[in-house]
């Protein structure tokens, strides 16, 4: 609810404070007195979109103040949270215009956007009037406006149209990737056939290449090779060792033990001669190769080498290599079967979606039905039984929403072709339009306050009765603002304040106030009257305000 609107420097406003209550709010005056100006000021404070020049001549800026009492659980908690502000119950939006246009917003004193504004503005305040862009004139909200009359419950086909989305998803996936796997199917066998045909072992390149260098090296140390082998056999230090240890060991006796560690020695020595000479044996005999044994061994070092560089792989990764291709090959032998199973949960997934979208369809056209009949009953005491009001549909883009296109259309007189409300309909006629609208669809916006800019103008008499009571009805469960020129209408406000027009010090400026009972007399009987208030005006004025 809109508890209070401060407005300081705006257009021909110098300083404005307005107190609202609950229920039926009435703003009356004289034409040109300011009231269209008071709903530019909210206007702005909300972020709407205006008068560029707002800043009342001679001051440096205007600045708007609104407060709203909003409720625990209120929709505004969630553009708050994602602002980054806390809710505390009370919400106090500011914005400033200076005068060399710039703007800057606040809600709890915490600088925002014009974005934040309008988000919390789509949950705080509801404008109708002729010039309405943004309520019920919109067509592209008549859908969610019949919804909300059906009070339907849309989870199982916004789930419905999620589920479809995501199955054609990984249908749409998985065959561009078998798509790319078919244009690598010749590529994939061939690599395969020649990495299974070559068949790399890891560590394997590193082996031939040391035996490569090996047998490359054989011919310049074959035959050092050969005579250390020659110094360490029996014609060399092993058989001049073996002999000092037949000498020793016929000594031994007549030396008392003095010659045993050197025995020990040798023999340690002989042992440890035996292993040398059998590895340098062991060399020798790899020395001895067939030429063309380091012509293989080059080529299939060669070919690992050429492979390796071909795929952009280390030697030793080409097996890990192959086995990720041969994974690619089978997934693309078994593609096939793989995309006919998305295939089927596409379709499974598009029926579920076109069921819930014809059962949502079949509800909306039902409430429809209710609705149409809503407004007729509500018309014929608006003066305007000879009109019709139609819930059109039309074929829609499939959405989260459904396949519905809903526009509410109307035809003033019989026979009269059906249209838009904003096209068809005549000022008078559209304000009537609107507030039928609204009466049938009250439920659909708890914790609006609802504001009616001149929504009567061009009514009068009984119709303009009619009207009042219906806005009354409205504020009985929402708060609701209206600016009238009817003084039917502004009988039935729970809150009165005039609107009026002065000169100070050779400036026109307007205000605002607060009428009692008395005031509101003097008032309605000079919307009766005009400029000249008679007694019978008053007593015509008593006589609405006891209705």
């Amino acid at each position: 609810m809109l508890v209070s609107l401060d407005i300081r420097d705006v257009l021909i406003i110098d300083r404005l404070s307005l107190d609202l209550g609950a229920g039926l709010n009435v703003l009356t005056g004289e034409t040109g007195a300011g009231k269209s100006i008071l709903l530019d000021a909210l206007g702005f404070v909300l972020g709407w979109r205006g008068r560029a020049e707002l800043v009342r001549q001679g001051a440096t800026q205007g600045e708007v103040t609104a407060v709203f009492d909003v409720a625990p659980g209120h929709a505004v908690e969630a553009v708050l949270a994602e602002a980054g502000i806390e809710a505390e119950g009370e919400l106090i939006l500011r914005r400033v215009n200076f005068a060399d246009g710039r703007k800057t917003a606040y809600v709890n004193d915490r600088r925002v956007s014009g974005e934040v504004l309008r988000d919390l503005s789509d949950h705080l305040v509801e404008l109708h009037g002729q010039h309405d862009d943004r309520g019920l004139l919109n067509p592209r909200g008549h859908r969610a406006l019949l919804d909300s009359f059906a009070a339907l419950d849309l989870t199982r086909l916004r789930a419905a149209w999620v589920a479809q989305r995501v199955a054609r998803q990984a249908l749409s996936e998985a065959e561009a990737a078998l798509a790319r796997a078919a244009a690598d199917e010749d590529f994939l066998r061939h690599a395969v056939a020649e990495l299974d045909k070559l068949n790399p072992e890891p560590g394997e390149e590193a082996s031939l290449d040391a035996r490569r260098r090996l047998m490359q090296s054989a011919a310049r140390i074959r035959d050092d090779v050969a005579k250390a082998l020659a110094a360490l056999s029996e014609d060399g230090a092993e058989g001049r060792m073996r002999d000092a240890m037949r000498w020793l060991d016929g000594a031994a006796d007549k030396a008392d033990g003095a010659l045993d560690p050197a025995m020990a020695a040798l023999n340690r020595a002989l042992i440890e001669l035996s292993e040398a000479q059998a590895g340098v044996e062991a060399t020798l005999r790899a020395l001895d190769f067939n030429p063309s044994e380091l012509e293989a061994q080059e080529e299939r070092l060669f070919a690992i080498r050429a492979l390796a560089r071909k795929h952009g792989v280390l030697p030793d990764d080409l097996g890990g290599f192959a086995a990720e291709l041969r994974a690619r090959l089978a997934a693309l032998e078994g593609g096939v079967a793989g995309i006919g199973r998305l295939q089927k949960a596409v379709a499974e997934a598009e029926a579920a979606y076109a069921n819930e979208a014809a059962a949502v369809s079949a509800a909306r056209r039902a409430a429809a039905i209710r609705l149409d009949a809503a407004m007729a009953a509500e018309l014929a005491p608006l003066k305007m039984e000879r009109a019709v009001f139609v819930t059109e549909f039309a074929p829609g883009d499939p959405g989260p929403e459904g396949t519905d296109a809903v526009t509410f259309t109307v035809a003033t007189n019989p026979g009269a072709p059906s249209g838009p409300l904003n096209r068809i309909a005549s000022g008078g006629e559209l304000s009537r339009f609107l507030l039928a609208l609204k009466v049938c669809l009250t439920g659909d916006s708890p914790g609006l306050t609802l504001i009616f800019d001149e929504i009567d103008r061009g009514v009068g008499g009984a119709t303009a009765d009619a009207v009042g009571r219906r806005l009354k009805a409205l504020a009985s469960g929402a708060q609701v603002l209206v600016v009238t020129h009817s003084p039917q209408v502004a009988a039935f406000g729970a809150h009165h304040w005039r609107v009026e027009k002065r000169v100070v010090a050779d400036q026109t400026l307007s205000s605002v106030t607060a009428l009692n009972a008395t005031d509101r007399v003097e008032e309605i009987a000079r919307m009766l009257a005009g400029d000249t208030v008679t007694e019978a005006a008053r007593a015509a004025a008593r006589a609405l305000l006891l209705v």
